[in-house]
């Protein structure tokens, strides 16, 4: 029986972790919460936008990696295959929950505007990339609905392909185009209106400024005759 190897602060290396785990090891279950346990969290955080349901999904991911650690067989990283476990979990809430706004079953058959075939999207949108600063842009994928969401995260954040997202979500790879395409729409909507937002603040703000009544001068007093 192999002996498994710990770091120097004593610890089950990641290899000899998932390996006990596979046979039932508490301990080293316990290891791989702690090693993966923060990054799953901000996983779930950022495609559900709520810290609570976060701490949940988390929590439902990691019971469901213990259910499921047998069928890990290296053939990715363990991070990679914990990463796509979590995704998975979340999505599944979400269809639970009937919150994905727009049917992952349906497939555009004609673009909306020109009632024309489908157009190619779910391309690199250049009026997205650096365009704008990471807050504004995680305030605005906040606000996004679940479904556009989660598309958006899957391939722009996470860097899935759309036969991968496809795959997961059981719809189509066309679908899964259409809907990016929708989430990175309503992005530039929500940005253009923050934008707007702060420009009117600035323009009161200086409106404001422009108001105030002047500092009273100090004069000299008028000599009598």
């Amino acid at each position: 029986m192999a002996r498994a190897k710990r770091t120097e602060t004593g610890e089950l290396t990641e290899a000899d972790a998932i390996r006990l785990a596979q046979k039932g090891d508490a301990d080293a279950f316990e290891r791989l919460y702690r090693m993966h346990g923060r990054r799953v969290y901000s996983l779930c955080l950022r495609m559900v936008s709520n810290p609570a349901s976060a701490e949940d999904l988390a929590q439902e991911a990691f019971l469901q990696l213990f259910r499921k650690i047998q069928t890990f067989r290296g053939e990715s990283a363990f991070s990679t295959w914990l990463h796509r476990l979590t995704v998975n979990v979340v999505l599944m809430r979400l269809r639970r929950k009937n919150v994905i706004e727009t049917s992952l079953d349906e497939l555009a058959e004609q673009d909306e505007e020109t009632g024309g075939p489908p157009r190619e999207v779910g391309a690199a949108d250049l009026k997205l990339s650096g365009s704008v600063d990471r807050v504004n842009l995680e305030r605005a994928v906040g606000q996004l609905p679940p479904g556009y969401r989660a598309i958006f995260l899957l391939h722009d954040v996470e860097g899935y392909e759309h036969n991968e997202i496809a795959d997961m979500l059981g719809c189509s790879i066309g679908n899964s185009k259409s809907q990016l395409h929708k989430a990175r729409t309503r992005l530039r909507e929500l940005l253009q209106e923050a934008a707007r937002d702060r420009a009117r603040e600035e323009r009161q703000e200086a409106k404001r400024d422009l108001d105030l009544p002047p500092e009273t001068e100090s004069r000299p007093a008028r000599l009598g005759s």
